[in-house]
């Protein structure tokens, strides 16, 4: 019976609860997106806790958004952006293993994770760090997978504690008011509070606590134990509590004392379990107790490390959590995430220098929102493009949502809705973030002469064209006229814009990019490259005459100048009627010509180049070759690059139809509109076209095969 008597109950200790801000998780999907990629490698992250503040509710350790690496220095100490001195976050040191698949975060080694942390605050207890940095003792690591899609996130939390084999036992255990005298307890009070409202301090959750024999109060640091022992006083051993239980200890003391018995060798250890009430130290709810160690001296050997125990309850066992953040979400901010996530991911592997920043800040003018218009928009935003204008001065009407992607039943009713005030609503609709901007408005055309009362209307337009183009990065001429694609393109010669045109036949396609305007110099580059063109070209001006080409423009290549392709034509010629899975492929080439140019070192002034060049050495291209012109043809499901230079008869971005413009300005303009010839009669197509007719050819009669005549 005596035995039995004697015989102490073993020390329990509350487990530690974790509680995961919403913020933590964004966060790491957004390094986990925009720098780790497919890196699994542990990243290093603090939890916060502070010490119990009431009597019926445990504190958590808690990961904020904070408790991550910043993007750029990932691998910095993560306490880099934690504040130091605050009494309500004491940092702890962790690491998280975040996988990249559900099935790899199921297969980890979670007891050889375990050990692995542990076995470090092991060789901190060991090596003397803990009693520099004591917050090491409450190390804890995370365990993860981000599903970036549905916006689930899988988790398991380990707070490694050091088994003390045989375990503790408790002498006893009481509230402090009632272990100390009032004295004692009041002089004990004002040295928390002091060391709790210091800067230095207050994040520093393991101390040392002397009572002198008068009742006054020292807390120390831990480093500070030789100016502790042997004075006679009584000595406790504090650390912030975050339990509230009456009668156990918070976890972290399970590691505390095994640095007490390792550095110092004390076996019977008083320790204070401090908590608060509302931010004041509370003797009648912080605990003193006695406990007993008894473990081998092997445990004095750094090479033996203890077992470890700590891997978080769920619901009464073990096993991970798993948060869905999607309804909590805006749902604006969602389908950004979302829309990004494809971009990003190419970025882990495929495409490592895709440049999102130059695309999602690229200004697109959209000239037609047809059938070209529409699939064009939306190709631009799949690749984060958030900036477009639409111009159109058609309605919706009841043969279009077939083939136009954005328009519905609904947009044709009543006469039809405006294209461009439709497709900006339902652009809209499909993902709320885009800035679009509808404008009605027709396209002055050569060979469509303009009544003199109509004069300054489509003057008015005129002007208000060139400001559009002038406030874009990227004209696209989606156009269904020839004569409808002169002017923008005139202007974009002008202004040295980077222009892009799909055009649609029956069967076949043409999508081409523009070449720099005749006076443009590396100089107007601006933000059209992300690296801009090499030093050599600093001065280098890209006129008719000079030695370096520029490439043609959609007009470059014809005889005569655009006139009115609408008048005298039967319906379907009136109609672009073409086979359905046209537009869509030509869409889709113009908006990836468009990418390519935004990622070449020389942006508009780069080459045209073959489907079989060889790509060169001297700059990056990691979206292969940047072809001039793609002519396809559905028949026999094929597709050709072509190269073609600026002509100096080109009616649209020759030198001296754009230095005619420069100088008579809307009074050239309103002169094409009127007089269709007046632009032969200025590029010198006129004269042309007068000597090919009366140029004669003498064959030759022999009736060899073999020979022939060049021309």
């Amino acid at each position: 019976m005596a035995d039995a008597s004697e015989k102490k109950p073993i020390l329990q200790f509350a487990p530690f609860q974790s509680v995961v801000d919403e913020g933590f998780w964004h966060r790491l999907s957004s390094l986990k997106l925009n720098k780790l990629g497919i890196d699994d490698s542990p990243v290093p992250i603090s939890g916060f806790y502070a010490p119990c503040s009431h009597a019926q509710v445990s504190n958590h350790l808690t990961l904020l958004s904070e408790s991550l690496p910043t993007e750029a220095s990932e691998q910095a100490a993560c306490t880099s952006s934690v504040s130091l001195g605050n009494r309500n976050k004491c940092s702890v040191p962790g690491t998280i293993y975040n996988t990249n698949t559900l099935e790899g975060y199921h297969a980890l080694d979670k007891q050889s994770l375990l050990k692995a942390e542990a076995k470090k605050i092991w060789d901190d207890i060991h090596s003397g760090k803990a009693l520099e940095d004591s917050a090491a003792l409450s190390r804890f690591l995370i365990i993860s997978f981000a599903d970036l899609k549905k916006w689930n996130f899988y988790y398991w939390f380990a707070f490694p504690a050091l088994v003390l084999e045989p375990a503790a036992t408790l002498v006893g255990i009481k509230p402090a008011s009632q272990w100390l005298s009032p004295e004692e307890a009041e002089y004990l009070s004002a040295a928390c509070r002091e060391w709790r409202n210091s800067n230095l301090t207050a994040d520093v959750p393991f101390f040392l606590v002397s009572i002198a024999s008068d009742s006054s109060a020292t807390i120390r640091h831990l480093k500070d134990w030789e100016a502790c022992k042997g004075n006679g006083h009584k000595l406790l051993f504090g650390f912030y509590d975050p339990c509230h239980l009456p009668h156990n200890p918070g976890w972290p003391l399970r590691n505390y004392l095994t640095l007490i018995f390792i550095k110092w060798n004390i076996r019977r250890i008083h320790f204070l379990c401090y908590r608060e009430n509302r931010g004041f130290a509370d003797m009648g709810l912080s605990l003193v107790g006695e406990a007993l160690i008894s473990v081998p001296e092997v445990w004095k050997d750094l090479n033996s490390v203890p077992n470890a125990v700590g891997w978080e309850y769920n619901m009464g066992k073990k096993g991970s959590k798993c948060v869905n953040l999607a309804k909590a979400m805006d749902p604006t901010k969602l389908a950004i995430a979302a829309a990004d996530l494809n971009l990003k991911l190419m970025r882990w592997r495929a495409l490592p220098s895709l440049d999102l920043n130059v695309l999602s800040a690229t200004k697109c003018l959209l000239l037609g929102a047809g059938t070209l218009g529409c699939q064009v928009a939306r190709m631009l935003m799949a690749w984060g493009v958030r900036k477009i204008t639409l111009v159109d001065s058609g309605k919706v009407a009841m043969s279009n949502p077939l083939r136009q992607s954005l328009y519905t039943l609904n947009d044709c009713l009543n006469g039809g809705e405006f294209k461009a005030i439709s497709a900006v609503k339902n652009l809209k609709l499909i993902f709320p973030a885009v800035e679009v901007e509808g404008v009605v408005m027709a396209i002055p055309m050569p060979g469509h002469p303009v009544p003199s009362e109509q004069e300054e209307s489509v003057l008015n337009d005129c002007r208000r064209l060139h400001d559009l183009i002038n406030s874009h990065d990227v004209v696209f001429l989606l156009t269904d006229t020839r004569e409808s694609r002169w002017l923008p393109t005139l202007f974009s010669a002008a202004s040295s814009k980077i222009t892009i045109t799909a055009a649609l036949g029956f069967d076949s396609f043409l999508v081409m990019r523009h070449g720099a305007g005749p006076f443009s110099t590396s100089n107007n580059l601006k933000t059209q490259t992300l690296s801009g063109p090499p030093e050599s070209m600093d001065t280098a001006s890209l006129s008719d005459n000079n030695c370096l080409q520029r490439l043609g423009c959609y007009f470059c290549n014809d005889v005569v100048a655009p006139i009115d392709s609408t008048a005298n034509r039967t319906l379907d010629q009136q109609c672009t009627v073409t086979r359905p899975g046209l537009a869509p492929i030509a869409s889709a080439l113009a908006v990836e010509l468009l990418v390519g140019i935004l990622h070449h070192p020389l942006g508009i002034y780069a080459e045209g180049e073959h489907a079989n060049a060889k790509i060169s050495a001297n700059y990056e291209q990691p979206l292969g070759i940047l072809p001039h012109q793609i002519r396809g043809s559905l028949p026999q499901f094929s597709q050709i690059t072509l190269v073609g230079h600026s002509s100096r008869s080109c009616t649209a971005c020759s030198e001296t139809v754009v230095s005619e413009y420069q100088d008579r300005g809307m009074e050239f303009v309103l002169q094409a509109i009127n007089h269709p010839t007046y632009l032969e009669d200025l590029t010198g197509l006129t004269d042309l076209m007068k000597s090919a007719s009366s140029f004669d050819v003498d064959w030759d009669k022999d009736d060899d095969d073999d020979d022939f005549v060049e021309m």
